[in-house]
């Protein structure tokens, strides 16, 4: 999806626009019950975009309420699906004639290039609605296989209350990979924003309402993690909290869910993905365009990045000189520029944690093959280079943490045993790629690495329909598919004796 604005007609409309900064409440805007606020930074100048309503444990308890009385009514979570979907259909069209609104609120709020939020956020968010809007009369209960005089039903009743709690990389688009299969399945959901990307949530919340989902349904609270979303996560009427961030935030959502209602939590956290290259892969060029965009797009920020280039020893040279020289297409670029490929970084914690690991890796005795400086100083903006370390042992911090920014660990290997070794030996479990032209090769590799994902001669490939999840301390639970109907709902058996 393109189009004809100019960076000129881009800070035009950025001049003008006048986002909404209020929770979203039993269909109303309202401000926070204390009346604070939180200043919402553009990352890529520093200033301030406006004051959000800072929400806390009131906030939480009007917003859970709301959605209960909304669920126990029956406005929705007894709406004939297929009503339900016509309502998910006209709520994924609006997102669509907003997208160019949409696309500046999330540019302006996170800094990546506006490009990519026309192109791929807001339609990939637009297409999740639609996916499982669809779905809603297109999923089946059972009948049991049990004797005559019996009858035996296993049905899908929707969980309730839903704390939906989103991260910042890709704001709308996670909203809606909680959002599309809770409310097909009837629940009523409770969103989170992180505090660093309110906007686009914020808004959205309208147009649903405009689409026809009952007051109450959805509820939007920004806030930060240690006031909103800690309260919403120990809220003793949430019957699930689904959590996209980091591993140390997943590992407490887990802890709040015992301190409260033992409430079911799907963490999916972060990840430390090897992209594993073989002698014989089949096209070095291909192999390094895959490998220069799974970790510079989005500036890095993805829990799925390819921050870990494993590379075959023989071929390890000519591939990070191809992967380098495509590293001057991502110099960062004012965000707002349809021709920048590399934005900002989101805000300044993030960009000295970035720059914190830069540091290490150089400390380490990594070799420093391309970027490693924070740019673009005089905009008052948080951007780093792309960034590239060969010589990176396995047990380094930049080949074991995750770093969410533009700075690719190159590690070496002679054979596939260590290639496993490297690729499994860290906490982390969300993606892995492999490339080779041996089937059998690529075969083995795939169901060893212990990975929610693994791509076989490509890298980030998506679709809606298939899961994307991980293992080990990656998390749990799979977002995307019809998979991910199992996390909203309850399967209820009813056993009848017919005698």
């Amino acid at each position: 999806m393109e189009t004809t604005l100019t960076l000129a007609a881009w800070n035009e409309r950025a001049a003008a626009l006048r986002p909404v900064t209020q929770a979203f409440i039993e269909g109303r805007y309202h401000p926070a019950v204390s009346a604070e606020t939180f200043p919402c930074i553009n990352p890529a100048t520093g200033g301030v975009l406006a004051e959000i309503a800072s929400c806390a444990a009131p906030d939480v308890d009007l917003a859970v309420a709301s959605a209960r009385r909304a669920f126990e009514s029956g406005a929705w979570s007894r709406m004939a699906p297929a009503a339900r979907k016509r309502v998910l259909l006209n709520f994924a069209e609006l997102l669509m004639e907003h997208r160019e609104e949409l696309a500046l609120l999330e540019t302006l709020d996170v800094g990546k290039p506006i490009a990519d939020s026309l192109q791929v956020d807001i339609p990939g968010a637009a297409r999740c609605i639609q996916w499982y809007a669809e779905a809603c009369d297109k999923v089946y209960d059972e009948v049991a296989p049990v004797p005559d005089h019996t009858l035996a039903l296993v049905t899908r009743e929707p969980v309730g209350v839903v704390g939906a709690i989103v991260p910042w990389n890709f704001p709308l688009l996670m909203a809606c990979w909680k959002l599309g299969p809770a409310l097909a399945t009837g629940n009523s959901v409770v969103l989170k924003p992180s505090e660093k990307s309110p906007l686009t949530a914020i808004r959205v919340a309208a147009l649903a309402l405009d689409a026809g989902l009952p007051p109450g349904v959805l509820n939007v609270l920004p806030g930060f993690g240690h006031t909103a979303g800690e309260a919403l996560a120990l809220h003793p009427d949430v019957d699930c909290v689904a959590f996209t961030g980091s591993t140390r935030i997943g590992k407490r959502m887990l802890e709040y869910s015992g301190r409260s209602n033992m409430k079911r939590v799907w963490p999916e956290c972060g990840g430390k993905s090897p992209n594993i290259v073989f002698a014989d892969a089949p096209d070095l060029d291909r192999v390094a365009e895959a490998a220069a965009a799974g970790i510079f797009f989005n500036q890095g920020e993805m829990c799925s990045a390819a921050s870990r280039l494993v590379v075959h020893e023989s071929v390890r040279e000519a591939l990070l000189e191809k992967i380098c020289a495509l590293g001057a297409a991502y110099r960062p670029g004012d965000p707002l520029d349809p021709a920048t490929r590399l934005g900002a970084l989101v805000d300044d914690q993030q960009l000295r944690t970035v720059t914190g690991y830069i540091d290490s890796a150089r400390e380490e005795g990594a070799r420093l093959c391309l970027g490693g400086d924070q740019v673009r100083r005089e905009s008052g903006g948080y951007f780093v280079e792309p960034t590239v370390f060969d010589g990176v042992g396995p047990a380094m911090r930049v080949a074991q943490e995750e770093i969410f920014g533009p700075v690719l660990s190159v590690l070496s290997f002679r054979d596939e045993a260590e290639a496993l070794a490297i690729a499994n030996g860290v906490m982390y479990g969300l993606a892995a790629a492999v490339w080779t032209r041996d089937l059998a090769t690529a075969h083995r590799m795939s169901r060893r690495i212990r990975a929610g994902t693994v791509y076989v001669n490509c890298y980030d490939a998506d679709d809606i329909t298939v899961p994307f999840g991980g293992v080990k301390q990656s998390g749990n639970g799979r977002d995307k598919s019809l998979h991910a109907l199992d996390k909203y709902t309850e399967l209820k058996t009813t056993w009848m004796d017919l005698r």
